[in-house]
């Protein structure tokens, strides 16, 4: 199996990259963008799973995260903060966010929810080819079964 790939999207730059090198050294790919612009100006579908501060400068991680689910709707988003509030991660996970987790986190289990996201993501991936794979399905038919697999 390929490595995982990660963005880690903080405008913290000096935590991102702290993040992206633990990251790395225990055999993940890991890149850094300092804000939800530059993260969706780069974010491509080979990226497994996004880490998402909350609370940044510019587009926050709430607008961030909308745009990603929109733009690659099979790309898992962990949402990131150092300072939650019920209300913001509420509106995250119905959003789509995989889960939102309280800064700082213990690096095992952060590697942890990035594993078990990619086992959704890889999950999702599987069940949309299935579903394209079935040549007596009508285009329709296909297309909403597809956008039930990518909502849940």
């Amino acid at each position: 199996m390929p490595p995982i790939s990660l963005l880690i999207v903080d405008d913290e730059q000096e935590f991102a990259e702290i993040i992206a090198q633990r990251l790395n050294k225990r055999g993940f790919i890991a890149t850094t963008a300092d804000s939800g612009e530059t993260a969706l100006r780069c974010l491509h579908d080979d990226i497994d799973v996004v880490l998402l501060d909350v609370v940044m400068l510019g587009m926050d991680g709430i607008e961030t995260l909308n745009a990603i689910r929109h733009n690659h709707p099979l790309i898992e988003v962990i949402m990131l903060t150092g300072q939650a509030t019920v209300d913001t991660a509420v509106r995250a996970i119905k959003l789509g966010a995989f889960n939102y987790l309280i800064k700082p986190c213990e690096i095992d289990d952060l590697v942890s929810h990035v594993e078990e996201a990619l086992k959704r993501k890889r999950d999702r991936e599987s069940r949309i080819l299935e579903v394209r794979m079935k040549p007596y399905l009508s285009e329709e038919k296909r297309k909403g079964m597809i956008a039930e697999i990518l909502e849940n």
